[in-house]
């Protein structure tokens, strides 16, 4: 059961993302699988900044530093993915929305629910 959810977890912050590029000027998600991939890359990301940095540090963590590594993080897992095209302002802004969607919808991603 505990597969299932992460697989959940995923798909939901893969429409999460969906979402996030049609709202967002200079985010674009090329579709499903694009932002799938997005979202493992962003966890995996996110996962290895909070080894190397800690916790207050990652994309999952509160207040401007996590902001400003969440929109870092969006920016950067362009480069990975093919498909999605950010740009730094787009990340900031992908990252703003993602943090009010996630006031509302709260995912965490199989790496943070772990912990």
């Amino acid at each position: 059961m505990r597969f299932l959810g992460h697989v959940v977890r995923f798909i939901v912050a893969a429409i999460v993302l969906m979402v996030v590029g049609w709202i967002v000027p200079q985010f674009t998600v090329g579709g499903f699988w694009s932002a799938l991939i997005l979202a493992l890359v962003i966890a995996l990301l996110g996962w290895v900044i909070e080894g190397i940095f800690g916790k207050k540090t990652t994309p999952f963590g509160r207040g401007i530093v996590g902001f400003l590594v969440s929109a870092l993080v969006i920016w950067i897992a362009q480069f990975i993915v093919s498909g999605v095209s950010v740009t730094v302002l787009g990340a900031l802004l992908a990252a703003l929305v993602i943090g009010i969607i996630d006031l509302f919808l709260p995912v965490s991603t199989p790496f943070e629910a772990g912990k």
